[in-house]
């Protein structure tokens, strides 16, 4: 019980922090929120100004015996309160998209979860079995670990142009940069994981004969299983981090282009709304491969203690 209201409360302290913020005028309001203009030309309702102006144009106003403008604190643009953000995550689901190249939240939701997909599949794909090979085989870490080392340094990013050289200015080059941006961690934490296996059960194995590929097979992946899937989970949160650095690359598509455009006519009540969503996603879909991991493997303590 005391462990699931932590967890609740993990949640619920920023959000408090949050409305705090946003509703108790005098814990941080550095604006003012114009209701009426009075005398002074460049005020209109709704626009936004600094306190220290607001309080200056008023002072003018009463010194020339005319209507002072009137208003209510408010934070910046950039700060909507929560209640705004709940509303821009509902209507972002049942209110069509602005615009001839519009998109709904949802859609772009699914796009975004395809390039990640791909990305890290392909990268999985490639980086597992060298990683438990790497681990397994020291001839194979000594060759292949030194230029990984090396290569895990450089920012995925920085391959931006040469992939959409490579790739198009489509989806291929996005895949591109998240298969850079974890192949290599990859490589090294799998076959970190694979080092820790215990040498008694190796040993063992060899001496009933077990070599090579079958001692891989059969001993070395069983045993390593449940580390490797716990891998697996980090890594995945890993390629959610490229997610919005892949998307500007080439083509604007996906949950990266859905932000920009709200950004860029300053609804950041809808940004908020799309961060909490991929937050959510991503914290949603860990939750569930960490419960699907206890079904998978229930022998394990540390995957049945989570």
């Amino acid at each position: 019980m005391s462990r699931t209201l932590l967890h609740i409360g993990s949640f619920v302290l920023p959000v408090i922090v949050w409305c705090i913020v946003s509703y108790v005028p005098f814990v941080w309001h550095p604006q003012v929120e114009v209701t009426l203009a009075g005398g002074v030309d460049y005020l209109q309702p709704g626009m936004r100004v600094d306190s220290d102006e607001f309080a200056s144009q008023v002072a003018q106003m009463r010194e020339q015996g005319a209507t002072p403008p009137q208003g209510v604190p408010a934070n910046p643009i950039y700060l909507p309160a929560p209640h705004e953000v709940a509303v821009a995550l509902y209507t972002a689901f049942t209110k069509p998209p602005e615009g001839r190249d519009g998109q709904w939240l949802h859609q772009s939701l699914w796009h975004s979860v395809q390039i990640i997909f791909w990305g890290f599949f392909l990268s999985s794909l490639v980086g597992v079995p060298l990683g438990v090979l790497a681990g397994a085989q020291p001839v194979v870490a000594r060759l292949v670990e030194p230029f990984i080392e090396f290569f895990r340094y450089l920012p995925a990013p920085a391959f931006g142009a040469l992939a959409v050289a490579v790739l198009g200015i489509y989806d291929g080059p996005k895949i591109a940069i998240i298969v850079i941006g974890t192949l290599f961690q990859q490589v090294l934490v799998v076959a970190n994981t694979t080092r820790k296996l215990d040498t008694t059960l190796v040993e063992a194995s060899r001496t009933l004969g077990a070599r090579g590929l079958r001692l891989l097979v059969r001993v070395v992946v069983p045993g390593i299983l449940p580390d490797l899937y716990r891998d697996q989970r980090i890594l995945l949160g890993w390629a959610w981090t490229y997610l919005i650095v892949a998307e500007l690359i080439g083509t604007s598509s996906g949950i990266t282009w859905y932000i920009t455009q709200q950004a860029r006519y300053q609804h950041f009540d809808n940004v908020y709304a799309a961060i909490v969503i991929i937050g959510a996603l991503g914290f949603g879909s860990d939750y569930l491969l960490a419960r699907l991991g206890r079904r998978l493997f229930p022998w394990d303590r540390q995957t049945v203690g989570r």
